[in-house]
Parts: C-alpha cells; sequence; structure tokens
C-alpha cells in the first residue's frame, strides 16, 4: 500500500507531514505534479513530474494506484475516480471521502462552480489552519495503523 499525492496543490505543511510519516512508517509516498516538486532525500519519498495540462497528473495517479493505496487530494472528481478504484482518498485538511459522502460532494462541488461562473461567489478555500493539519495528520496516523495491522495479518 502506498500514499500518491495530488501535488500541484498541495500544501507545503501537509507535505511535511506526508514525508515525516513516509521515514517513520517506511510507507512509499509519491508526489504528482506538473511541475518540479522539492522533496526531502529519502527511500520513500519520490516525485513523478508529467505533462502540463488538465486532469494530467490526475490521469497519471488513477491509472497508478490499486486497492488499498491512499490518495491525498482536494480534487473532488479525483478523489471519486479513487474511491472507484477501490483506493482511499483524503483531503489536505483530513476530510475522508468515501462511497457514502463522494457523490454528495461532487454535487456540492459542481454547484459552487456554477455559482462561480455565474459570479455569484468568489474566492477560494480558507487557508489550512492547524486544526486541518492536526486533523489530517490523524487521519494519516489512522490509516497507518491500518495498514500496519493489514500487513501483520
Amino acid at each position: 500500500m502506498k500514499i500518491w499525492v495530488d501535488a500541484d496543490a498541495c500544501p507545503i505543511g501537509i507535505k511535511e507531514i506526508l514525508f515525516r510519516a513516509a521515514r517513520r512508517a517506511r510507507v512509499t509516498v509519491t508526489l504528482v505534479a506538473n511541475q518540479p516538486i522539492r522533496i526531502t532525500p529519502s527511500p520513500y519519498i519520490r516525485s513523478v513530474q508529467v505533462a502540463a495540462g488538465f486532469d494530467v497528473a490526475d490521469n497519471y495517479i488513477v491509472q497508478q494506484i490499486i486497492a488499498g493505496d491512499l490518495v491525498i487530494t482536494a480534487d473532488i472528481p479525483l478523489a471519486a475516480s479513487v474511491i472507484e478504484s477501490g483506493a482511499l482518498a483524503i483531503s489536505p485538511r483530513g476530510e475522508e471521502f468515501t462511497p457514502n459522502n463522494i457523490k454528495q460532494r461532487l454535487g456540492m462541488r459542481n454547484f459552487m462552480e456554477e455559482l462561480r461562473g455565474a459570479g455569484q461567489l468568489r474566492g477560494g478555500p480558507a487557508p489550512l489552519s492547524a486544526t486541518d493539519r492536526r486533523n489530517f495528520a490523524n487521519t494519516l496516523d489512522r490509516w497507518l495503523a491500518q495498514r500496519d495491522q493489514k500487513i501483520r495479518s
């Protein structure tokens, strides 16, 4: 089981948490982006640069993942594809995307996009807070514990 990161928009603080977890848990973390990404030297951390273009990094991740892998992304359509593939997805804020909530999340995302397109909504998400980072770290730790349990079984 590996961790894949939709790295183009992943906050630095979340990458730092992932780098520490990779070394501690000896889990492979692969950051995928269409631009060079700086990574901490480690046999468990790697970076893949894909061609520029709409959804190129997302498509690469979906092609590479296997059931049980974890994908870090704020991209709701990517999270939906990840879930369809039998992998897991969490946001940089620690929100788990599941088969039970992904349809609702897609609907809300599409609605908000319509509002932005009509000029009725401006701005983006709030900056990542200390609580968000803590929630992410806790969710990641739960996944790592479940992974360790499966490995031992």
